[in-house]
């Protein structure tokens, strides 16, 4: 069998499911979740409530 000389090099995506994407919507997931909590003790309220949607 005849093996290739080098490896090709691989270009990662821009978009779609990488690890950046992940990662960064992890993260936004996170800081979002803190923000209603904190929001929910601050006022007494939920977001939904305050939105007037419950």
């Amino acid at each position: 069998m005849i093996q290739p000389s080098r490896t090709p090099k691989f270009i990662t995506p821009k978009f779609g499911f990488n690890d950046f994407a992940e990662r960064f919507n992890g993260r936004t997931a996170m800081i979002a979740f803190v923000a209603a909590i904190i929001f929910e003790a601050v006022t007494g309220k939920g977001i939904f409530s305050w939105l007037g949607l419950a």
